[in-house]
């Protein structure tokens, strides 16, 4: 799950929005300096993430692009479901993924002190460029595979994934609906235990 997954499934709070937004340049036990409603939103990111790694369905989807990006496939399948969830957008929400976007860059420009240095530098280029609403599509899409490119150790080539996609989108699709509302049912339980936990 990448940005728009993250955030989405944070609901309707803005604090849990933020922490699970900057939560994977957060390390280790350091998320206890941030004020304790944006440390829920960092422990819920990282259960999101352990949820997806441990999905039969996500396995099996990334493992698709493993011929052609190795072990770069798990960003892979992030960014494919971040489309799917994009381009399916009305399915999951009332609000219009135009003014959802908005709203959250509206709340990044609004607590740029609070974000750590490296996030609070890439803020106005993810802005500039929409990216929550530019996932949405196919040449979207690859242009942000592209761009990430740039942050691998190694020489990639993220956006073959976007052929392999559009090879299979039916098996993607499908997978993705059963595990995001499987995603759905757990992050609803994650964040009451949280609340009554911290």
């Amino acid at each position: 799950m990448n940005y728009l997954a993250h955030i989405y499934l944070s609901g309707n709070d803005d604090f849990l929005k933020l922490g699970n937004f900057i939560a994977d340049e957060i390390k280790g036990k350091s998320y206890k300096k941030f004020p304790k409603d944006i440390q829920k939103g960092i422990i819920l990111h990282r259960a999101i993430d352990d949820f997806t790694d441990h999905h039969p369905l996500v396995s099996k989807g990334s493992h698709r692009f493993f011929d052609a990006v190795g072990h770069y496939n798990g960003v892979v399948i992030d960014m494919i479901y971040d489309h799917i969830l994009a381009k399916n957008w009305n399915t999951y929400s009332k609000m219009d993924l135009n003014l959802f976007a908005e709203d959250f860059y509206l709340l990044l420009d609004a607590n740029m002190d609070t974000l750590p240095k490296k996030i609070s530098r890439a803020v106005p280029y993810m802005i500039e460029h929409n990216w929550l609403v530019s996932y949405a599509s196919i040449e979207g899409l690859r242009e942000i595979l592209k761009q990430m490119n740039n942050k691998t150790k190694h020489d990639t080539a993220l956006q073959k994934g976007v052929d392999i996609y559009i090879d299979h989108q039916k098996e993607f699709e499908d997978e993705f609906e059963s595990f995001f509302e499987d995603i759905r049912a757990f992050c609803k339980e994650k964040i009451k235990s949280i609340n009554q936990n911290l």
